[in-house]
């Protein structure tokens, strides 16, 4: 007797038992003032550097990468059945669920975070004379997408400019009417750090029958976030950054309510629930929809490790250490007479500021200290972002270098 792919699968979830899943074990660490949230002793990074670049690769924890080895290591002794890794990746949605406040039912995988705001796009059927407001401070990714749909099909691109460094509602509102059809930020702004305050955005958005969008890769793992409270509509976010995983998996949150009217523009098995017979299928009405062919599952493993590790040390302690110590660089910065990118009082641990040396030098002076840092060297910028694993000698060690910059 033949069976389906489909069965297949559930056949092999039920199997999957006997395989040789992956486990990570954690082990508590004692706090102290050298290593304030008790997790140094699981960061190689430590060991050997001041990393205070987290903004553009957060380095992963042993837990992590034991993680990583135990799935290859499966997969060279006894593969893990696909069964098994889509009940992991169940496991691992609920796990990203529970970080922002959003039901599991809301959240699918798609493979980057520039690709949910393509869906997005794709799926508001913009016509020429909708328009899009995004900020100055938003990723580079929305103004190629959106002048593409302005050259192709008439959709205008509004830009609110940032003031100082930080935008508020107040400046989005004047190009917010009603052919808008999205606002777009960076709930974190890769640029400087700015944390937006989403709620009134959201508000202002929904007035005019808008969505409202946030990319959340410099947010998710670095601050608590609730998508219900700030009243986002979709939030799409890698997980390379603070989220402690790898590349090639990025958790998509869909509103339940927007679920129907997110439509989907591919398809494949995996996002079938039943199939009906006579060649017609059912796909899930969940955001498991969006989780249409084979993800990276060793990722999806890896980033269930990120979470649970995130998980004990607890996002709002993140919060207030890497803050803290972003507050601290940044004062550092101003009474060394550097111009600061980001605001005073902003709260995230991205600070960036701009040097007058030539890039060349700044950079060599970084490396020479072991210090990671990202350095612009056309924008005349230093962006430093300390996360979870760093302490106050490493704020004081990177002053130490700009001070005899």
């Amino acid at each position: 007797m033949s069976i389906s792919r489909r069965q297949f699968v559930v056949s092999a979830a039920s199997l999957a038992a006997s395989a040789a899943a992956p486990t990570v074990s954690f082990t508590e660490s004692s706090a102290s003032q050298d290593d304030p949230l008790g997790v140094r002793g699981d960061f190689p990074i430590v060991r050997g550097r001041t990393y205070l670049n987290s903004a553009y690769i957060t380095p992963v924890p042993d837990q992590v990468v034991a993680a990583g080895r135990a799935f290859v290591e499966s997969k060279a002794v006894r593969p893990i059945s696909l069964g098994e890794m889509l009940r992991k990746t169940d496991e691992v949605r609920a796990q990203f669920a529970r970080l922002i406040n959003a039901g599991t039912d809301e959240i699918g995988f798609l493979f980057s975070t520039s690709e949910g705001e393509n869906i997005v796009a794709n799926a508001l059927d913009l016509k020429a004379g909708d328009n899009v407001v995004v900020d100055d401070l938003h990723y580079e990714t929305e103004f190629v997408l959106y002048s593409h749909l302005r050259d192709t099909r008439g959709v205008e691109l509004r830009v609110a400019k940032h003031r100082a460094g930080r935008v508020d509602a107040g400046d989005v509102e004047p190009l917010v009417d009603r052919r808008t059809r999205l606002v777009s930020v960076a709930w974190v702004s890769h640029h400087n750090g700015f944390r937006h305050e989403m709620r009134p955005i959201a508000d202002l958005a929904h007035a005019h029958g808008a969505l409202f969008y946030a990319d959340g890769i410099q947010a998710a793992g670095m601050i608590p976030i609730d998508v219900k409270q700030a009243g986002v509509d979709v939030l799409c976010t890698g997980t390379y950054k603070w989220l402690l995983g790898s590349f090639g998996v990025a958790p998509f949150y869909v509103r339940r309510e927007l679920l129907e009217r997110i439509r989907l523009d591919r398809f494949g098995a995996l996002h079938v629930e039943k199939e009906l017979g006579g060649g017609r299928f059912q796909l899930y009405q969940t955001a498991k929809r969006f989780d249409y062919a084979t993800l990276p599952f060793c990722e999806v493993y890896q980033l269930g490790a990120g979470l649970e590790y995130l998980q004990r040390v607890g996002v709002d302690r993140i919060e207030r250490h890497t803050v803290e110590l972003a507050r601290e660089l940044r004062a550092g910065l101003a009474s060394q007479g550097y111009r600061v990118f980001t605001p005073e009082g902003n709260r995230s641990s991205i600070v960036t500021f701009y040097f007058s040396k030539d890039a060349a030098t700044v950079t060599a002076a970084f490396a020479r200290a072991s210090i990671d840092v990202t350095v612009r060297g056309p924008l005349g910028q230093v962006r430093v972002s300390p996360a979870l694993f760093n302490t106050g000698d490493d704020i004081r060690r990177f002053l130490e270098i700009t001070s005899r910059l």
